[in-house]
């Protein structure tokens, strides 16, 4: 099976696990804030707090921005579910903006028309979390000034995103936003196994954040002796191990590596899938995409068969494809929190049709024709 995504482990990667392995620290050593000095440098931004996962970084940012029961957070339909759960984990309520067509991300004119009634009902968001989907970053710039007059806080979820640029920035700068999110898990544009990371340029923020990563502890504390330390608020254990740590500083040497080779594949898909009954990804002039997915829409009107018979079919000739994403509004728990009564038009056009692609840095150019060539063949 070609998967849709993978891991590219290098000897020099496995030597750095090693060198780790037989270090004093596992755990709570110098290889994390390493990392996280090095992650953040590549961003531009001032801090990095390195997690466990994406989705302890996101619920973290959401914490830090004192998040919690009757505050409001808007955020695309078209994620992960973790992306609203990291919401509700806070006892806040999730909404759902509509994406725009072409780039799936969060479309700034929806988000205007639903500021200006909420302001009217006196029901704005507390934050606002745009997902930039398959890797290219939202119109940032708009949605902060958006931000400014409504009075809402931005968490970025760049769990695709990083390496992509805005802007000539690069994701994760936070120039339009409080705090970025990434995602380090294997099929993301570089790994350390499971893992994440958030950055921002408010030192507040950082220092919270670190803070509720570790059980809400402030090991500086001396109230009890040179011994103490104290908790301050409830926290959790969202640490990242330096074992993971180092796998990340190793695999961030090559992100570029990993990015160029994307960026290739993603160009022949365009070139190759040209003419066929489908609608390729809309990458903005203003923005460079990491290109962690690849994304089409099948054309239901044009095609010979349906997405789930492609789907099938794809899969039986051994070829990885998915779907990202069904509507978080969709999954049960959602339908039945809101009694079935979201509904985005844009989000769910666009899911009729959804298929993702294999695409990662390993796919070689003989297996990509495979998959082009199987593709052609069901459509057409």
């Amino acid at each position: 099976m070609i998967p849709y995504g993978r891991q590219n482990i290098s000897d020099e990667d496995i030597d750095a696990v090693v060198e780790v392995l037989r270090s004093d620290f596992l755990t709570q050593g110098p290889v994390v804030p390493r990392f996280e000095q090095a992650v953040a440098a590549y961003c531009g931004a001032g801090h990095g707090v390195a997690v466990n996962s994406g989705t302890s970084a996101l619920h973290l940012a959401c914490l830090a921005l004192d998040i919690g029961p009757g505050d409001r957070v808007w955020t695309s339909p078209i994620t992960y579910v973790a992306t609203a759960n990291c919401v509700r984990c806070c006892g806040a309520d999730v909404d759902f903006v509509d994406i725009e067509p072409g780039t799936r991300n969060m479309s700034v004119d929806d988000l205007k028309l639903r500021l200006e009634r909420a302001r009217l009902k006196g029901e704005l968001p507390k934050a606002v979390i745009p997902v930039h989907f398959a890797g290219q970053s939202c119109d940032m710039e708009e949605l902060s000034v958006l931000a400014e007059e409504y009075g809402f806080r931005i968490i970025e979820d760049a769990a695709h995103a990083l390496g992509a640029t805005y802007r000539d920035m690069a994701v994760g700068s936070c120039r339009y936003s409080d705090i970025t999110v990434f995602s380090f898990h294997p099929v993301k544009l570089m790994t350390t196994g499971e893992g994440g990371m958030a950055v921002t340029n408010q030192s507040g923020l950082a220092e919270r954040m670190r803070r509720l990563r570790s059980h809400g502890i402030n090991s500086d504390g001396k109230r009890e002796g040179p011994w103490g330390y104290e908790q301050i608020e409830t926290g959790f254990n969202y640490r990242m191990t330096d074992i993971q740590a180092a796998l990340g500083e190793s695999q961030l040497r090559r992100l570029d590596e990993f990015l160029q080779r994307r960026r290739v594949l993603a160009g022949r898909y365009d070139e190759k899938l040209a003419g066929l009954p489908l609608t390729t990804p809309v990458t903005k002039a203003d923005r460079s995409s990491a290109w962690h997915l690849y994304t089409v829409e099948l054309d239901p009107d044009r095609c010979l068969r349906t997405r789930r018979e492609v789907f099938d079919a794809m899969r039986a000739a051994g070829i990885g494809v998915h779907v990202h994403y069904i509507p978080v509004y969709r999954q049960p728990y959602y339908h039945d929190l809101y009694g079935g009564r979201i509904h985005c038009e844009e989000a769910e056009r666009y899911y009729a049709g959804a298929l993702t692609l294999p695409l990662h840095p390993g796919l070689g150019d003989e297996y990509q024709d495979y998959i082009i060539d199987s593709l052609a063949g069901l459509l057409v």
